[in-house]
């Protein structure tokens, strides 16, 4: 085992000191700043929705009023879904519409949600029928679309303005 000792003068001290904070001061002047991009602003909004306390049926048809949607009070399915452990390509697609929501369904894998589906009686344009579904964990919205029912339809977002490809 070896031991050495430095003795050193308050002045070597107080340079290596003062090197240490100017070297800091230098590097986090050399990262730059994030900016926000068309991106990051487009779902800026998504604070203002309340995505907990999530437990009744009442509370999900209140939640998706915050979007504009009026659905029917009975729900046409609710049932159980495990997250698998793995995303095939379908599922990686669904979660970058998650994410563009502010959700993720990637830090729920392998859990047990429920999945309510119903149905918009009020949305623009479209003739079909259009069902809404949330994916909730633990009365937590983690996730959820409108889609329309026919096969070539469309999947959107809660607020209507992603869809996905």
């Amino acid at each position: 085992m070896f031991i050495y000792s430095v003795k050193a003068s308050t002045i070597k001290v107080v340079t290596v000191a003062l090197v240490s904070v100017v070297a800091l001061i230098l590097l986090l002047n050399a990262i730059p700043t994030l900016e926000p991009n068309a991106s990051s602003l487009q779902y800026s909004e998504v604070g203002s929705y309340n995505f907990s306390g999530i437990k009744t049926n009442e509370e999900r048809i209140d939640f998706l009023s915050q979007f504009g949607w009026t659905v029917e009070a009975v729900p046409v399915e609710d049932v159980s879904i495990t997250i698998p452990n793995e995303f095939d390509k379908v599922y990686v697609g669904y979660n970058d519409l998650q994410k563009q929501q502010g959700l993720d369904l990637s830090k729920y894998k392998n859990k047990e949600v429920k999945r309510y589906t119903y149905k918009v009686t009020n949305y623009p344009d479209y003739d079909g029928i259009v069902y809404v579904n949330l994916i909730v964990y633990r009365g937590r919205v983690i996730g959820g679309d409108v889609c329309s029912a026919d096969v070539n339809g469309f999947v959107v977002s809660l607020d209507g303005k992603t869809k996905l490809p």
